[in-house]
């Protein structure tokens, strides 16, 4: 039994269990300690199952009266527990030795959650999803098991295509798709294929964009935005751009129709590149939608959106619709990276499209959503000057001191975006200040309380 590995239980026990037992000082007490470390190390956890004493006797080759015996000795112990009907199980141990991390132990979660960049998922269409998956699974080839195309399943790629042109004009041939697990993911990827080059960003935009270009090679260039959009003149002669034209992150302006000309205009005098982060594209309120950028300029526009605000972020689905020579390009970074996205929740989002039951969920995600803003809105009142209205889950709320509006939220245990902390570069005068309001991250009976905590904390000032 010297060093002997137990990889798997015998047919029957229920659990699998891997000890190495040192058994110089008998059988026994190389039992005793091996399940002793074991139970201390963490391998294994509280409530873990044991083996029976015949199974486990039988896969190490000893008595069952020694691995009795062994079980006893940890019992009184302290480390196992045994229950009539239930076996014998890992016992709860305090933990003596364990140190909270550092960071855990001053992280507070706030009481009232306003922080932009998530939906409510709480109206994630548990229900409708099940039974998309139900279908999926039923009708699905062996195949789809297997490793796939790293540009994604079929079956969800031309249901996006379909999907993409109805409502939001993109021109999107399943063959000039990509699937990947997010927007985050889909911008590395083009980073990386554009090779170290100068991508300009709008500013403000999200710092963890920035860094996700700067990780993977790009160089970022600042792009001023103002109450038009992005400023065109200014981008010179770099590589791409990253754009969010339907509704810009954080200032909540649309991109003006000349503004849109004058970009395309500049890709295709440049050979340059637009990225569009088509984010918030289905949220739009109070007039038709806005198409996307990528139906003006399919040869130069890479457009990527993902089911992270209309379903949920946990779901890991995004999807990049790309000019014809970034395809293999792309498909190559991706095969490289993780090989494909996942294939079952492909499937199932493919269904879901093709039932229409998708559109269904969007379009009441819009409702609420728009109820959400009208409620904050209203809390506000007409004197104070909000912008980003008009689409999305955030709005920007002008105040005069974002460092003392900040500091009373934090004190009434509300969190929020701080606009300040968009920039490319910190500090600066002259620079607006504004709150940076989310309005899809509370749970639908949280909401009312947490804006009138924000008008308010407004208030005081």
């Amino acid at each position: 039994m010297a060093g002997r590995a137990v990889p798997r239980a015998p047919e029957g026990v229920g659990v699998d269990l891997h000890l190495k037992a040192d058994v110089g000082e008998g059988r026994r007490v190389g039992l005793e300690r091996a399940l002793r470390d074991a139970v201390r190390d963490g391998r294994l956890a509280p409530g873990a199952r044991l083996p029976a004493t015949r199974r486990l006797a039988a896969e190490l080759g000893v008595s069952r009266g020694t691995v009795k015996a062994a079980y006893d000795q940890l019992i009184a112990e302290g480390y196992l527990t045994a229950r009539q009907g239930s076996g014998t199980l890992v016992a709860p141990l305090p933990s003596v030795d364990a140190e909270p991390p550092r960071a855990a132990a001053h992280v507070r979660e706030p009481r009232f959650d306003l922080r932009p960049g998530s939906p409510d998922v709480g109206t994630f269409p548990v229900a409708a999803w099940l039974r998309a998956l139900r279908r999926a699974i039923a009708t699905a080839p062996s195949l789809a098991y297997d490793y796939g195309d790293p540009r994604g399943r079929i079956e969800l790629r031309t249901a996006l295509s379909g999907y993409l042109g109805r409502a939001r004009g993109v021109i999107a041939p399943p063959e000039r798709i990509v699937i990947t697990s997010g927007y985050v993911q889909g911008l590395a990827l083009l980073t990386r294929v554009l090779d170290g080059a100068e991508i300009a960003m709008e500013d403000p935009g999200l710092p963890f964009h920035r860094e996700v270009v700067r990780r993977n090679g790009g160089v970022v260039v600042p792009a001023p935005v103002d109450e038009r959009g992005v400023l065109v003149e200014g981008l010179g002669d770099g590589a791409a751009v990253v754009v969010t034209p339907a509704h810009q992150y954080p200032t909540g302006v649309t991109l003006h129709p000349e503004r849109r000309r004058a970009l395309t205009d500049w890709a295709r005098a440049r050979g340059g590149l637009i990225v569009e982060d088509d984010y918030d594209g289905e949220f739009r309120y109070d007039r038709q939608p806005v198409g996307a950028l990528q139906g003006m300029a399919p040869g130069q526009v890479a457009y990527l959106g993902t089911a992270s605000k209309t379903l949920g972020p946990a779901l890991r689905l995004g999807w990049m619709v790309l000019p014809p020579h970034l395809v293999d390009a792309i498909a190559d970074a991706k095969l490289h990276s993780d090989h494909h996205t996942e294939s079952v929740g492909q499937l199932a989002l493919a269904e879901l499209i093709g039932s229409h039951a998708y559109d269904r969920h969007v379009r009441a995600c819009r409702l609420r959503y728009r109820r959400r803003r009208d409620r904050l809105l209203l809390r506000l009142g007409p004197g104070r000057r909000v912008q980003g209205i008009a689409a999305g889950l955030h709005a920007l709320v002008e105040v005069d001191d974002e460092t003392a509006v900040l500091a009373r939220a934090e004190a009434a245990g509300l969190a929020v975006g701080r606009l300040g902390d968009h920039w490319h570069t910190p500090g600066g005068g002259g620079r607006p200040q504004g709150l940076v309001v989310g309005y899809g991250t509370p749970r639908e009976r949280a909401y009312p309380e947490a804006l009138e905590v924000l008008g308010k904390v407004l208030e005081e000032g």
